[in-house]
């Protein structure tokens, strides 16, 4: 990414200063870093075609590659993909999981998360799993997300579901486990480095726990905020537009290869005797307590580089 940027740059210049009679030198070393925070994110965007390239090789030749591998074609291109995701996870952020012991072997279970401005640590989390309990996490996306040109295949081999309460429970209630962030999309754009939940009055995870009769595991990614965050200016004009066509507009920046920590919490055990808002009061609090224990608040971009590199955990 930093090679092309590299390369592509002194053409834009000599173009500019050809029409223009600025000195564009100085205003090359001034935008570059700002120029390459911007293009990281594209880095996220870009693997993820990869991620569908890979999926439809698979599919396209998947006689050959059921022969090779003796298992069905998306058993084998999920691990392939894990591979990938765990490996990127491992090399850009020096990415690890606390408290995968909470997460019980036979039983179904739902996660609920923090959402990150790119929830690449659930991604990271998920290929981690699947690769060493060879169990796929279900993922509930926001609707969106299935309208995007080439992504359904991954959609589809993923598990990635549209979040009603009937298509949750029901993949509960068929022993899977399924990964819900409440804030959404929502917490995603107009989350900040202070990490405070943006739930609203959502509450569809806690019927959906209800339902299926299973217990609820929070967890939460440290330094999630300082790897990829959305800018805070023009928030009245982003949020109108969210509110009109609810399609995160919001531009990010960062690709920063800060050191990022899943923290599993303890299950909140079923209890039927809880009413929905209850729950939801009781999984919000279970997750505040990682973030205020796990999270420096404010986050921040320099100290979380810094973890990275000296590997400290709080």
């Amino acid at each position: 990414m930093f090679s092309i940027v590299y390369n592509i740059w002194p053409m834009l210049e000599d173009i500019i200063v050809e029409y223009t009679d600025v000195d564009f030198t100085w205003l090359s070393w001034l935008l570059m870093p700002l120029i390459v925070t911007f293009l990281l994110p594209l880095v996220i965007v870009l693997l993820f075609y990869l991620t569908s390239l890979i999926l439809y090789v698979y599919k396209l030749h998947r006689v050959r590659l059921r022969t090779a591998y003796g298992t069905a074609w998306r058993d084998a291109a999920r691990y392939t993909t894990a591979a990938i995701w765990d490996a990127h996870g491992w090399i850009w952020h020096g990415y690890e999981i606390v408290g995968l012991e909470n997460i019980p072997q036979d039983k179904p279970v739902l996660f609920i998360y923090y959402h990150g401005a790119i929830p690449i640590d659930i991604y990271y989390f998920m290929s981690k799993v699947f690769l060493f309990n060879s169990k796929l996490i279900h993922t509930v996306a926001d609707r969106f997300l299935f309208n995007v040109p080439g992504w359904s295949i991954i959609l589809d081999v993923l598990k990635v579901i549209p979040g009603t309460i009937q298509t949750c429970s029901a993949v509960l209630k068929e022993g899977n486990m399924l990964a819900i962030s409440p804030g959404g999309v929502y917490e995603a754009q107009f989350g900040n480095s202070y990490y405070k939940l943006m739930w609203k009055k959502r509450m569809g995870f806690a019927k959906v726990a209800l339902d299926a009769k299973v217990s609820i595991i929070p967890i939460f990614t440290k330094n999630i905020r300082e790897a990829f965050r959305t800018i805070s200016w023009g928030r009245r004009i982003w949020l109108k537009i969210y509110s009109w066509t609810k399609v995160p507009f919001v531009p990010i920046y960062g690709g920063f290869p800060v050191k990022l920590i899943t923290y599993v919490g303890k299950p909140i055990p079923y209890d039927g005797n809880l009413t929905p808002e209850e729950l939801q009061i009781k999984v919000a609090d279970a997750l505040k307590n990682l973030i205020n224990e796990h999270q420096r608040i404010p986050g921040n971009i320099t100290w979380a580089l810094i973890e990275r590199m000296y590997k400290t955990r709080s």
